[in-house]
This record gives structure tokens, C-alpha cells and sequence, in this order.
């Protein structure tokens, strides 16, 4: 267990019985809420009497099943403004969207609790975000990993964030992502339609699991670009899991270079990626579009793709 955090056991009863287990749990022995609880199931700090994770906020509980539920140790509640340089595509009263370089973490969390795409639009926004996401991630209606680059629409005021939340759930936001991945996808274009959830092996990753186990995921990829023993691939999200890019196009059997957790990098690459100083993988968000949620404008932003992943491409390009 983590330094300073706490452990709290929940019995279910039986007027609790076949609720989802965050609604369960918001009713039995606790106070906390059922957003909360959710939150930390999803972060792994749920467990069951025999010591497995339950990772699924929706998971039906039955009468007499046990869940201990881990606290984290308290942190900084709100992020505080840092004067960190941004990339600003587009701004109005109600939202920014923003191009986020590779290796900048979106929000504070354990481990990075400054230094963050927050802290600098904090600064930038003087505080004006939507404050739907809560003190520790104002403003911040979807995300990209830390080492991806790109597009990014973040709520200054809490109409925007739900007309946004809306059209992510929605699945009618465009999101482009250009991805250099291993080897020739066959055929060059198609859809992967899977389930993700936590990897049964490591709860780190994520996964294709099986129908019905985690989110449904969809993907629409199309190669670009054919290069020496690997290839420039636009990937076309419909939903937007965790992970998603990554784990499908490593689940064809085409891994997107570079990534140290779904791929491994051939020798070959290995030495380009050393002499380039390229340690992240190469996915970049570059298209990004939405309908305002004000004022109802199409809009569509366009980002290039980085001066790291144009080097790395050329260098594959011979």
C-alpha cells in the first residue's frame, strides 16, 4: 500500500444487491460519492475479499460480496498556475484549443503534480476553465498519453464542457491521428472493431479483451505512406479509450514505433531511434473538429506533424 493511504471495507446488503458496484458502494458504509467511487475504481483502488482489482464501475454486486476500497494518501487539491509556454491554435470566450508537444502531461495527477497542460492554461486563461472537471483537471474534457502530440480542446466555461462531453459520447468529434507504425498493414486500410479493457497481465496496459469485457473500441486506419520496413498510417478514432491507437495497431500486428509498452522495436529501428534521440511513440493527434457548443460553427483545426516524427520518417524514408 502507498505511504499514507487508507483502506476502507464495504459489505453490500441486500437492498443493494444487483446495483452497479459504484452505485452500491456510494450506499453502503461510506460517504463517499458515487463520482468518486468511480474515479477510484477506474484507478484500480477497488478490490475484492480475495484480493482481485474490479476495474468496472458498472459491475453488478450480489449480497454478502466484500470490496475494500483504498484511499490514496491527500494531495494538493487544486493545480496552481505555472507560466508554461502553449501552443494556441484557436481561443474564444468559451474554449482553446491547444497543440500540445510530446512529453507535456495533460492534467496533475500522482507523480506529476505540476508542470502540466492545466497548470499552463491556468496561468494563460487567468482561471477561467469550466470547472466540470474538478479542482485538480478544470476544464479538460478528453486527453492524449503524455508522449503523443497534438490537438487538444479544453472548456473555459462549463456550457462549452457540456456541449463537448456531449459530442465525445456522442462519437461526431473528428479526430485524426497520423501514427508511424511497423511493418505493411494488409490490407492497407480497414476497421478494427474490438473491446479494450485492463490487461489481465499487467492492469498497467490495456488490452483487446473479449465482447463485453470493457469498452466497445473502433478504429478506422489508412496507410499513407510506405517506408522501408514500416509505414506512415492515419488512424480515424470513433471512440476514444484509452490507449486506443496503440493497442489496435498493435493487436494487428503493426506497433507503433517507439512505443515502449505495446511494441518492441526491431534492431534496425533500435539504432535510428538511438541516433535520432526519438523516445516516445510516433502519434500525433493532427486533426481535430467539433461543432462550437455556443455559438454551433463547424470547426477544424489542423496541427503538423512534429519536427521528431518528420525526422524519424525520413530517416525510414530511404
Amino acid at each position: 500500500m502507498v505511504p499514507g493511504a487508507s483502506t476502507i471495507e464495504a459489505l453490500i446488503d441486500e437492498a443493494s444487491s444487483g446495483l452497479r458496484l459504484d452505485k452500491a458502494l456510494a450506499g453502503v458504509a461510506t460517504d463517499l460519492s458515487r463520482e468518486r467511487l468511480k474515479a477510484l475504481i477506474l484507478d484500480q483502488c477497488v478490490m475484492t475479499a480475495d484480493g482481485r482489482i474490479v476495474s468496472d464501475p458498472a459491475r453488478k454486486v450480489a449480497a454478502g460480496e466484500v470490496f475494500a476500497i483504498t484511499l490514496p494518501p491527500p494531495v494538493a487539491a487544486e493545480a496552481v498556475a505555472q507560466d508554461i509556454p502553449l501552443s494556441i491554435i484557436y481561443e474564444d470566450d468559451h474554449l482553446i484549443v491547444v497543440d500540445k508537444p510530446a512529453g507535456l502531461v495533460v492534467h496533475p495527477a500522482a507523480g506529476n503534480l505540476d508542470g502540466t497542460l492545466v497548470n499552463a492554461l491556468l496561468h494563460h486563461c487567468r482561471g477561467q476553465l469550466s470547472g466540470i472537471g474538478g479542482v485538480a483537471r478544470p476544464g479538460i474534457v478528453h486527453r492524449i498519453d503524455k508522449d503523443t502530440s497534438g490537438l487538444l480542446v479544453v472548456a473555459k466555461t462549463d456550457k462549452a464542457h457540456e456541449g463537448l462531453a456531449s459530442q465525445f459520447k456522442a462519437h461526431s468529434i473528428e479526430r485524426l491521428y497520423a501514427a508511424i507504425v511497423a511493418g505493411r498493414p494488409a490490407p492497407p486500410s480497414g476497421t478494427i472493431d474490438t473491446w479494450i479493457g485492463r490487461s489481465d497481465a499487467d492492469r498497467k496496459k490495456m488490452a483487446v479483451q473479449r465482447e463485453g469485457r470493457g469498452k466497445h473500441a473502433v478504429t478506422h486506419y489508412a496507410t499513407k505512406q510506405a517506408l522501408n520496413g514500416a509505414s506512415l498510417v492515419e488512424c480515424r478514432l470513433e471512440t476514444g479509450r484509452t490507449h486506443q491507437v496503440r493497442v489496435h495497431m498493435a493487436h494487428i500486428g503493426h506497433p507503433l514505433i517507439g512505443d515502449p509498452v505495446y511494441g518492441r522495436a526491431k534492431k534496425g529501428f533500435k539504432s535510428i531511434l538511438e541516433t535520432l534521440g526519438f523516445d516516445r511513440q510516433a502519434l500525433h493527434a493532427k486533426t481535430l473538429g467539433f461543432i462550437h457548443p455556443v455559438d454551433r460553427r463547424a470547426l477544424s483545426f489542423e496541427s503538423r506533424i512534429p519536427a521528431d516524427m518528420q525526422e524519424l520518417l525520413s530517416q525510414l524514408n530511404v
